[in-house]
């Protein structure tokens, strides 16, 4: 997961068929540059996110995209995925990053507060996520962030930051104008009218003008 500004994609909170939705999925990836899979499956049992993690793993492996699994480290490091994501109510970084080791990634829900992201930062996560920046459907979102939580945080912090909630195409340019390293997406991309591949090749083409912009303001 590296700079200047990724697509990192959020999965549904049910996938239904798991051998259909890997068709949908790979469609997804290979239609644009996608940094991350977050793996977002809320109060299932452990032989349903084992089963899913075997559909999703080999899909993201063979195209670079790391697979990160939502709330759960002790299930990320047993199953062997690229890292975890924690919010605030989940484990907390330090013990995520304990379970995890030093070399899988860590990232927190941060919600519209710096002092959170900071906390976080020092406990050792390699990314925070600010939001929700738009009315989402996804998941209650108890924050709404404004853009220039993200330019003061590019502008003071070294760890990326990653935009999250309702996030779609037509509206995710000035986040990445303002300093998102990352765009999250879910609906966004999964509910998309013209489906998931048409989705991440529109998002690419808004984050590569946003970089564009942000690019010419640096100049000047």
């Amino acid at each position: 997961m590296s700079a200047p500004c990724r697509l990192y994609l959020i999965t549904p909170a049910r996938l239904g068929d798991l051998a259909g939705f890997g068709h949908t999925l790979a469609s997804a990836l290979d239609a644009g540059d996608v940094a991350a899979l977050q793996l977002r499956l809320k109060d299932v049992p452990e032989a349903v996110m084992a089963a899913a993690i075997d559909v999703v793993f080999p899909i993201c492996a063979s195209r670079g995209v790391a697979l990160i699994l939502n709330d759960r480290p002790d299930w990320a490091a047993k199953y062997g995925c690229d890292g975890v994501h924690v919010g605030q109510d989940d484990a907390p970084c330090a013990e995520a990053r304990r379970i995890m080791g030093k070399d899988r990634t860590v990232g927190v829900t941060c919600h519209d507060s710096r002092h959170l992201a900071m906390e976080a930062a020092e406990a050792g996560a390699d990314y925070v996520a600010f939001g929700a920046f738009f009315d989402t459907t996804t998941k209650d979102a108890p924050t709404r962030a404004e853009p220039d939580i993200l330019t003061v945080w590019q502008e003071t912090m070294q760890i990326p930051c990653v935009a999250i909630g309702g996030i779609i195409p037509d509206n995710c340019r000035p986040l990445v104008v303002a300093g998102a390293d990352f765009i999250a997406a879910s609906a966004g991309v999964w509910a998309h009218p013209d489906g998931p591949a048409v989705a991440v090749r529109q998002f690419n083409l808004e984050i590569a003008a946003g970089l564009a912009e942000r690019a010419g303001a640096a100049r000047h």
